[in-house]
C-alpha cells in the first residue's frame, strides 16, 4: 500500500497553514509540503517537491482543492497527469477520493465541464471576430494581431484555458505571433506553456 502525502498553500489573508497541517496529518499524511502565497501562483516549490517524491500507489491529499489548482482546467491537467502516474488523489474539504468510484467520476465530470467550458470562450471569441468583420475588419491570417485581438489573446492567456497554439486557432493567426504580440506588450518573455493533457475516460 502506497503513502499519503499532503500538500498545503497558504494563501493572501491566511495566517498560518495549521488548519490545513492538522487536517491532512488527521487523514493519514505522514509530511506536508507547504507553500505560501508570497509569489506567483507558477511559482510553487514545495508542490514541484511533493510531486517528484509521489510513486505509484502514492496519494496526494490537500485540505481543499483550490490549494491545488489556479483554475479548473490548471485542476484537471494536475489530476489527469497523476491518474497517467498511477498516483490517487483526495480532497478532504470537498470529500473527493479518486480511488473510489465516485471520485473518479467527480473527476470525469469537472473534467468534461472544463472541456464546455473552453468551447464555449472558442464560440465567443470566433462570435466576436464574425462580428468585427461584417462591420468591415478583414479576416484571414494577418502578419499582427490588431488591438481588439491583442486584447482577447491576452485575456485568454491569464485563464489559463487553452494553450497558445489554442489562441492563435481561434484569432486565425499563428502561435508566434501570439507569442511575439505578448512579448511586446509586456516588455519580457511570455514563458511557454506546456501542452494540455488530454482526459482519457476510463475504459
Amino acid at each position: 500500500m502506497g503513502h499519503a502525502l499532503g500538500y498545503a498553500r497558504v494563501s493572501t489573508g491566511e495566517q498560518d497553514a495549521s488548519l490545513q497541517h492538522d487536517e491532512l496529518t488527521a487523514a493519514g499524511c505522514y509530511r506536508v509540503f507547504t507553500d505560501t502565497a508570497s509569489g506567483s501562483l507558477e511559482s510553487r516549490p514545495e508542490l514541484n517537491k511533493v510531486l517528484d517524491q509521489l510513486r505509484p500507489g502514492d496519494t496526494l491529499v490537500v485540505w481543499r482543492l483550490d490549494r491545488l489548482g489556479r483554475s479548473i482546467r490548471h485542476l484537471i491537467d494536475q489530476l489527469a497527469a497523476l491518474q497517467e502516474r498511477g498516483i490517487e488523489f483526495r480532497s478532504l474539504q470537498e470529500n473527493i477520493d479518486t480511488s473510489s468510484s465516485g471520485g473518479r467520476l467527480v473527476f470525469h465530470l469537472f473534467a468534461s465541464l472544463a472541456e464546455f467550458e473552453r468551447d464555449l470562450i472558442r464560440e465567443r471569441t470566433n462570435a466576436g471576430l464574425r462580428a468585427a468583420r461584417a462591420r468591415g475588419r478583414t479576416g484571414g491570417r494577418p502578419p499582427l494581431l490588431t488591438k481588439d485581438k491583442l486584447r482577447t489573446a491576452r485575456k485568454l492567456y491569464e485563464q489559463q484555458d487553452m494553450t497558445v497554439a489554442q489562441i492563435g486557432e481561434v484569432l486565425g493567426v499563428s502561435r508566434t505571433t501570439v507569442y511575439r504580440a505578448l512579448r511586446r506588450e509586456t516588455g519580457t518573455a511570455t514563458p511557454v506553456r506546456r501542452r494540455q493533457t488530454t482526459i482519457k475516460p476510463e475504459p
